[in-house]
């Protein structure tokens, strides 16, 4: 999955999530978070780690030919 960065200040906004917190959870470097917020591409392995933290909150990055974002993925309670 590709990270843009629409995507991943978005996901981070929906998280309340700082470029530090994304670092932390991530294992990735925020200053590598920040040039791709700002516009760089990320390496696979890079993403795979970003999207995996994001994820884990239950938070999922969309990106396709017409748009870019984030969505909140919420569990189905069982009754």
């Amino acid at each position: 999955m590709e990270v843009t960065p629409e995507g991943c200040r978005a996901a981070r906004a929906i998280l309340k999530w700082s470029m530090r917190d994304l670092a932390e959870r991530s294992g990735v470097a925020w200053t590598t978070i920040n040039r791709l917020e700002a516009g760089a591409s990320a390496r696979d392995a890079t993403a795979a780690k970003i999207v995996a933290a994001f994820e884990a909150e239950g938070v999922e990055l969309v990106a396709d030919a017409d748009r870019a974002g984030a969505v909140l993925v919420l569990a189905r309670r069982r009754t």
